[in-house]
């Protein structure tokens, strides 16, 4: 299919922007579990988008389905892409932050065999089995891809995180807020939520909520000379798309 016939059409979820320098540094962004319409299609349900440059390719990664289940040993398929859902990271570059002058999008489809197509912008395209160790690469080397189940790779501590919450909710009658509705905090109250979100309720180490979970991935490496067409800053963001 050429790369001009496809069309992002019923958007279905979206995660939030990210932006990096092409020289080096890590963005990154989470969104587990959207709205109950977007909950109801796992296959499009986005959990992260990481973006991070490895050496001269940008490197996109993301993570969709939340606890999506690997194949079983009594032949259960286990989680699947869509082959009815488009898959899009986009990409703007420019040489300022909040100032992006040129867009690209990485465009991923899958067939029902689960053979990905990818397109980058108008001028690189990839198709064929990227479920393998080493990943499918472009003609000329400038896009390689991995597509498949992996370990879900973001850490969150939600006993911490529920623990803090109450201790904040016991307290609300007695917070002040500022005029953007935030609490105003003294630094002994602060040092003790800090404590709460880094740790168990009972103190101990934190765990991992997402330590059992995996996640279907699309990871990409991308000669960066292909998205910075702009400037060295480019921000990325993540959607999902099923045509109406």
């Amino acid at each position: 299919m050429d790369r001009r016939t496809l069309r992002i059409a019923g958007l279905i979820g979206a995660v939030c922007v990210v932006s990096l320098v092409l020289s080096a540094g890590v963005a990154r962004s989470a969104d587990h579990l959207d709205s109950p319409a977007t909950r109801a299609d796992p296959t499009a349900d986005i959990n992260d988008l990481y973006t991070w440059m490895d050496g001269n390719n940008l490197v996109l990664a993301m993570t969709l389905f939340p606890a999506a289940m690997a194949a079983s040993a009594d032949g259960g398929a286990g989680s699947k892409f869509s082959n009815t859902v488009q898959y899009v990271i986009h990409t703007s570059s420019g040489a300022t932050f909040n100032n992006t002058t040129a867009k690209e999008d990485v465009i991923c489809t899958f067939d029902l065999a689960q053979k990905i197509s990818c397109w980058v912008g108008t001028d690189e395209y990839v198709t064929g089995d990227a479920s393998g160790t080493t990943g499918l690469a472009s003609a000329d080397g400038k896009v390689k891809v991995f597509a498949g189940i992996r370990a879900d790779p973001f850490f969150f501590n939600l006993d911490g995180f529920k623990h803090a919450v109450a201790s904040v909710e016991t307290a609300a009658s007695s917070l002040a807020f500022d005029p953007a509705g935030c609490p105003a905090l003294d630094a002994p109250t602060a040092a003790v939520l800090r404590s709460q979100l880094q740790s168990a309720p009972d103190g101990g180490p934190p765990g991992d909520f997402f330590a059992p979970l995996n996640g279907l991935a699309i990871v990409l490496s991308i000669d960066k000379s292909l998205v910075n067409r702009g400037g060295p800053i480019v921000s990325t963001w993540a959607s999902t798309h099923r045509a109406p």
